[in-house]
């Protein structure tokens, strides 16, 4: 066990399964109490149980709250609650997400994508709103927001994840910037290919609707097993760390990132447009003048 987080207050949404419930875990481990939100009750419920009979350190509190992040009646409520219980907030993790419908943007259904975009990008931003004025106040937090495939790359048939994981990428930097003299740390992660139920509904979908090349690659990420869930956790709990201060407005890959070695060269990286999203113009990949 890492206490480096103890007496730290963490909220995790989208926690009742897959990477949330392992940044939830990981985040247990390292010492925070944590407030965990999903839309579904009864999961979540069964996470909170087990999670209290496996307290890193003694006073560990422990709250599930269910939550729909795209709703902002939701994100009052959560947000009144965890106020009312911790009077402060000191690490939140965007982790709430959707693949969105899958096909041809002309085929796909209009709803379904509109709603892609409220959950992944909109309930990011809404959970953001609601905890500032918290961090604000004590001058102090880390915003950790989760990117995707998408959000660097094209990702063909599945318009509504990559349009919103590229929006909250750039989302990040611009709110990173927004809050620079306040004390608080935004970034995003890239996670890796995870094993998740996202991976099972591109399965489930078939190749006439992701596209043969898209679903070639599932399945091998199927058979072969993709990044481990605690990759991205652990990146996660590195970012809520006072081991990062100062570190922000960066989009970290889990898998491909030196993350370990940025305390080292933080005033190098604060200097750099490392990690980030950028325009790549001529220059850059050695073209000349006709």
């Amino acid at each position: 066990m890492n206490a480096s987080l103890q007496n730290r207050v963490a909220l995790v949404t989208g926690a009742s399964r897959g990477l949330g419930q392992a940044v939830a875990s990981t985040l247990l481990d390292h010492g925070a109490h944590l407030v965990l939100a999903a839309r579904d009750p009864q999961p979540l419920a069964e996470l909170v149980s087990r999670f209290e009979a496996n307290r890193s350190l003694p006073g560990q509190q422990i709250m599930g709250i269910a939550a729909d992040v795209s709703r902002p009646a939701d994100i009052k409520r959560l947000f009144a609650r965890l106020e009312r219980t911790f009077h402060r907030l000191d690490v939140l993790v965007c982790n709430a997400g959707v693949y969105g419908p899958m096909g041809l943007i002309e085929d796909v259904d209009w709803d379904e994508w509109v709603q892609a975009i409220e959950i992944n990008l909109l309930g990011t931003v809404l959970c953001c709103r609601a905890a500032l004025p918290l961090m604000r106040r004590q001058k102090s937090g880390k915003i950790i927001t989760l990117s995707g495939g998408g959000a660097t790359q094209p990702l063909p048939r599945i318009s509504a994840y990559a349009a919103s994981k590229a929006a909250v990428v750039r989302f990040t930097e611009t709110l990173a910037e927004e809050v620079r003299d306040s004390g608080v740390d935004v970034n995003a992660v890239a996670p890796g290919a995870l094993n998740t139920r996202l991976l099972d509904l591109v399965l489930e979908a078939g190749p006439q609707r992701v596209g043969d090349a898209f679903y070639e690659r599932a399945q091998r990420q199927k058979t072969e097993g993709g990044t481990p869930l605690d990759r991205g956790a652990e990146l996660i709990a590195f970012l809520a760390s006072t081991d990062s201060d100062g570190i922000t407005g960066r989009l970290l890959s889990a898998v491909w990132d030196d993350w370990q070695g940025l305390p080292a060269r933080r005033e190098q990286l604060a200097n750099s447009d490392v990690y980030t999203l950028r325009r790549i113009v001529p220059a850059d990949r050695g073209w000349t003048s006709a």
